[in-house]
């Protein structure tokens, strides 16, 4: 780059950087350890390659990529993003499992406040359409899985007495 640094690129595999280098808008030579590790992961030649061979504008996309990719094959070089991905949709799991509780603790709220209230919203319920719960102290509830409004229809229909059919421990385990 005539007589600026060179890149990290050209600094890490010792050569001259010049105007038409590849790497240099993307790896300057302030943070080397960006290219070491796309370098150790890739190859520079691969890396190389694969620039060259889309639009300049989604080059640097393809960077960030590259470099997210390589610090978590870095990480994990068994699963490397796969296995962060696999991770969050664990917890993803987890948390619509606990609000799925939350939910079902406040249709016990709101049959115990108002049980014919809500009998009436179970007997309209349609197959195709989620059960909407509301009330003025709870805010609005989507019910998606026809379990809980098994429940909710058996328990209502049975009696007064609401027994809680979920028990913490199983979901908290």
């Amino acid at each position: 780059m005539g007589g600026s640094s060179p890149c990290a690129s050209c600094k890490l595999l010792r050569r001259r950087c010049t105007k038409e280098c590849i790497f240099a808008p993307y790896f300057p030579s302030d943070d080397p350890r960006k290219f070491a590790i796309v370098h150790k992961v890739f190859g520079a030649s691969n890396v190389s390659k694969m620039l060259q061979e889309l639009p300049v504008h989604q080059r640097a996309d393809a960077v960030n990529s590259l470099v997210y990719e390589a610090n978590a094959r870095v990480r994990d070089p068994v699963y490397g993003c796969v296995g962060a991905i696999s991770y969050l949709q664990s917890q993803v799991s987890q948390l619509k499992m606990q609000l799925a509780v939350a939910q079902t603790e406040i249709m016990c709220i709101q049959m115990q406040q108002d049980p014919t209230n809500l009998s009436t919203q179970i007997e309209n319920y349609q197959d195709d359409k989620p059960l909407i719960l509301s009330d003025n102290n709870y805010g609005s509830s989507n019910i998606h899985n026809n379990n809980y409004l098994s429940f909710v229809s058996s328990s209502s229909s049975s009696s007064n007495v609401m027994q809680d059919p979920f028990k913490r421990e199983s979901y908290w385990s």
